[in-house]
């Protein structure tokens, strides 16, 4: 054979050759696409089958779906995105963490998707990774288009971040792209406001008024700041202007008379609050705030010199005028009986608290105030009837049962006072004030009825949750020393209570008894003199410090101390037979 045909056949055997291995090639290939279609195929049907059970709210078997779909397609973004909007929801750090994770899996997969970076913001924010939340909404607001709107919630980061020169750019780029909004003017506002930027702040408010000039709100606030400024003529000048354009501004006129009386224009704001009231454009609600402003002021300067001898006056016409508007309504009668007691007119506070609930039953602040009136003015009888209609409107209301307890208490009904007061304790257990006074009542009651254990109790109770209560600690060791018992606890506890309150005479009486049963004599005469050196003394102080010094000796000085104790009560059969026989019993 010739080298030459040897080539031809050397190359026509190789073409071959090149033949069957691209049909080799060629079919390998195609196997691998129609795999590979089979397989997003099956991602797709296992996708569906998570989305399905997602929208059930069934979680788990959502999440196991999708995890099963990545097995079959591990680029797909929406699939990374729905498992880390599951993990999402569980909100333990764990769960925050797989969640992090899956978003940004997503997100590389992915990004010009907003969905992905809001939910990753979301994510990161529960993570308190604050800048990275911020980090990724800037990367989403540089990457996908049509997404200024999320310039409030970036900005709302920053500022949460206590990147307040951030927050503020971020509300320019949102006020360039959007225009003048109550969100950026206000927040800016409040952030001019922080720095000391008070030119700035009320530039934002002016902004606002000039966009806005029908709104009330706007100039409200920016009255208001000129008011921290101590600007109260600028304050009222842009009030009175908008008043004077929008004649139903009720808002603005209560708000202008506050700043009246802000700037000391004190005349000029009482005779515009005496407008206020007849006007129909303003709330009662509004007119309500005014008379309580006014009446909280009367408290203030109850014991304050010089007195303000025209207000109490006014504030009564004030009162007066508010009534015969709106006769029939219990906030009236409630504010009114505040007045009342601010001027120290108790009995007819009572009575505009009993008209209030009268006209509104289910009116708690009434009905407390009328039995705490009626408890301090000893009014038992009226006390317990109310107390009893009030705990069928309000059966959980622990300071009712105590009310009730306190009724019982001064009608001597020791066993009925020791029911309320008992139910009164399993329901004021969240009150630490309010259970130390009940388990003091507690101890008085139970004293009573002459269970010590029960009453000794109580009294621990109480000191346990106030070791300061003074009635307590004086109550306590006077019952301890009238039995007998645990004096050297009665002693330290009645020293404290009087060093708590050192011209109280019944403490100190308490205090010199208990020396007097320790045999300290000398010290218990010394104590009780104090009573004495304030220009005071009961019948039981005299007959104590008769007794006092009977057992120190001077029997004719004991003597007498029990005849000006006789004097002052005569009923006493002991003290007369004490008088008569000269000695103790």
């Amino acid at each position: 054979m010739s080298l030459r045909l040897l080539a031809v056949v050397v190359i026509v055997h190789l073409c071959l050759q090149g033949q069957e291995v691209f049909a080799q090639r060629n079919k390998k290939n195609k196997t691998v696409e129609a795999n590979s279609g089979i397989r997003t195929a099956v991602a797709e049907r296992i996708f569906t089958e998570g989305e399905k059970y997602y929208i059930l709210e069934d979680y788990a078997k959502s999440l196991f779906y999708f995890q099963q779909s990545l097995e079959y397609n591990a680029d797909n973004a929406a699939t990374y995105y729905k498992i880390a909007d599951i993990y999402l929801k569980g909100n333990k750090e764990e769960d925050l963490a797989h969640a992090a994770q899956n978003i940004e899996l997503a997100l590389q997969l992915e990004k010009k998707n907003k969905y992905y970076y809001q939910l990753a913001s979301r994510i990161y924010l529960g993570q308190h990774q604050l800048s990275k939340a911020a980090k990724v909404l800037e990367t989403m607001l540089k990457e996908v288009k049509d997404t200024d709107d999320n310039l409030f919630e970036l900005a709302a980061i920053y500022l949460q971040n206590n990147q307040l020169d951030e927050a503020l750019k971020t509300y320019n780029r949102a006020e360039a792209a959007m225009g003048i909004n109550e969100i950026s003017s206000l927040q800016k506002q409040r952030i001019y406001a922080t720095k000391g930027k008070w030119a700035e702040a009320l530039q934002e408010g002016e902004k606002l008024m000039q966009a806005y000039p029908d709104e009330e709100r706007y100039v409200m606030a920016q009255a208001e700041m000129f008011s921290q400024q101590n600007n109260f003529a600028q304050a009222i000048a842009i009030t009175e202007k908008f008043i004077e354009a929008h004649a139903e501004a009720a808002s603005s006129k209560v708000l202008l008379a506050s700043l009246y009386r802000e700037a000391g224009q004190e005349e000029k704001s009482r005779a515009y609050v005496t407008q206020l009231m007849d006007d129909p454009a303003v709330e009662i609600n509004s007119k309500v705030i005014m008379l309580g402003t006014y009446t909280a002021v009367l408290s203030q300067l109850k014991n304050k010199k010089p007195k303000d001898e025209a207000l109490p006056t006014f504030v009564l016409a004030l009162y007066q005028k508010l009534k015969n508007n709106y006769p029939r309504e219990a906030d009236v009668c409630l504010v009114g009986g505040d007045l009342f007691l601010a001027l120290e007119k108790n009995e007819e506070a009572r009575a505009e608290y009993a008209r209030a609930v009268r006209l509104e039953a289910n009116h708690l602040e009434a009905w407390q105030n009328l039995l705490s009136i009626e408890a301090q003015s000893g009014m038992a009888d009226s006390l317990i009837v109310h107390c009893d209609k009030a705990l069928e409107l309000f059966p959980n209301q622990a300071m009712i049962y105590y009310f009730s307890g306190i009724g019982h208490m001064q009608k001597k009904h020791y066993n009925e006072a020791i029911q309320v007061l008992e139910q009164a304790k399993k329901i004021s257990s969240g009150n630490k004030n309010l259970m130390g006074e009940i388990y003091g009542m507690l101890g008085d009651s139970y004293n009573a009825i002459h269970d010590d254990a029960k009453s000794d109790q109580a009294y621990e109770e109480a000191l346990i949750i106030n070791p300061d209560n003074e009635y307590v600690l004086n109550n306590y060791s006077y019952f301890l020393t009238l039995r007998k018992s645990n004096l050297e606890k009665a002693e330290k506890m009645s020293a404290r209570s009087l060093k708590l309150q050192p011209n109280n005479t019944a403490f100190i009486d308490t205090y010199a008894w208990v020396l007097y049963q320790l045999g300290k004599y000398k010290e218990a005469k010394k104590i009780i003199l104090r009573i004495f050196e304030l220009g005071k003394g009961s019948a039981v102080n005299f007959e104590h410090y008769g007794d006092i010094l009977y057992q120190l000796g001077d029997v004719d000085e004991a003597v007498a101390q029990w005849q000006k104790a006789k004097s002052l009560n005569g009923s006493n059969e002991v003290l007369n037979k004490k008088i008569s026989n000269r000695k103790i019993y």
